[in-house]
């Protein structure tokens, strides 16, 4: 089973790749970023990450997407900005007919560390540790996009019921 993990910005979304066989052991297939252009317009950034995406379900085939939920921020306007890039996100999942999760923060960082109180320092030690790895995913945008793959990896209930289907992407 293939999970694409996204950690949804209009600034840089992160992403990540994850493999999990029929052992129930996990890897790390690639992770990185979709960055967009801070002086562009927001439909502009919103088309980036849509296409930032649906390439990454073009070149990956992934059996499912995870998805960090909306937090709620002080500031409103980032909230909903934030809403918009996931839209598109969730969007592009649809498309290539995923089965789409989405997870809260505190549920990805309980699933990763323990305790949905953990800090990202923590996430990313705990990274490494799980998916075997030299070093933290860099930026930590990426980190986030693969911990949310891995949180769907790490839910039996959840991983236990994926299975690899055809389908149609999207070119």
């Amino acid at each position: 089973m293939l999970v694409l993990g996204i950690d949804p910005g209009t600034a840089t979304t992160g992403y990540g790749v994850v493999r999990r066989d029929d052992r129930g052991l996990t890897q790390l297939v690639e992770c990185g970023v979709v960055r967009t252009r801070a002086r562009d317009p927001l439909p502009a950034r919103l088309r980036e990450i849509f296409e930032g995406v649906q390439e990454l379900i073009a070149r990956h085939h992934p059996d499912v997407l995870a998805v960090e939920s909306i937090f709620y921020a002080k500031n409103v306007r980032t909230t909903v900005t934030l809403g918009h890039a996931r839209g598109v996100i969730l969007l592009a999942g649809e498309l290539a007919h995923l089965q789409v999760h989405e997870f809260p923060p505190a549920e990805i960082k309980k699933a990763v560390v323990g305790t949905g109180a953990a800090t990202k320092e923590q996430v990313q030690f705990m990274l490494t540790r799980l998916l075997r790895l030299k070093a933290v995913p860099q930026p930590s945008d990426a980190a986030d996009g693969v911990a949310a793959a891995l949180t769907y990896c790490m839910a039996p209930n959840l991983a236990s019921r994926a299975r690899p289907s055809s389908r149609l992407l999207v070119p």
